[in-house]
């Protein structure tokens, strides 16, 4: 048996993991749970939580499920200046937070740039929430004029979640989210999230802790 510890944002990736990710991972005999740390105002206080998650529980994996978007600027790496694409910049911060923590049971992921862009994997799912055929097709687009969803933007007020709530005001992450992400399913997720698709490929390759 693997057992992975997924230290994430809040209520609703808490939720994600619950009912979505863990899931898929069963007949794996790969075990999910998830640790939310409801906000991430300060570096420090991830870095104390993945150090004592990582010692406390030496035998399972460490890993996280945390929004780029709104990580602390003192996040190691993320002053730095990096060229190349989004995935670049990325893996680039992951790869300093793995050196910060210093521990092999850990496992740093971030998602681009926040866990709203796994929502446009399939914006025709958000009928769930009984929007108009406009309103589908206004979130149909912005999909549309992005490469991938990863790459609807890291900005205050053009990040996915911004764009969902900018046309659907009553939109309720906790609930909604879920709900649509769930109507999406991983498959499609992986399909159009590369990042994210990597992730995903790295716990199903995780090898029982000793």
């Amino acid at each position: 048996m693997t057992r992975v510890i997924v230290y994430c944002e809040g209520p609703t990736e808490e939720t994600f993991v619950n009912r979505i990710l863990a899931p898929a991972f069963w007949n794996r005999n790969i075990y999910l749970s998830a640790h939310p740390c409801n906000g991430v105002s300060k570096y420090s206080i991830i870095r104390k939580w993945l150090s004592d998650l990582c010692k406390s529980d030496p035998s399972a994996t460490v890993t996280t499920m945390l929004d780029y978007y709104g990580l602390p600027s003192d996040t190691p790496g993320m002053r730095d200046a990096i060229s190349g694409t989004v995935y670049d910049k990325v893996n680039h911060v992951e790869k300093c937070i793995s050196e910060d923590i210093g521990a092999q049971n850990f496992v740093p992921n971030l998602l681009i740039h926040e866990f709203e862009a796994l929502l446009f994997s399939d914006p025709t799912c958000f009928e769930f929430c009984g929007l108009s055929s406009r309103v589908i097709e206004e979130l149909c687009k912005i999909r549309a004029s992005a490469e991938t969803p990863e790459h609807i933007n890291n900005n205050p007020n053009t990040a996915p979640s911004k764009r969902i709530q900018k046309l659907y005001p009553e939109y309720i992450k906790p609930l909604d989210g879920i709900n649509i992400a769930q109507d999406i399913g991983l498959s499609k997720m992986r399909a159009a999230c590369r990042h994210f698709d990597e992730w995903i490929s790295v716990i199903e390759s995780l090898e029982p802790q000793k």
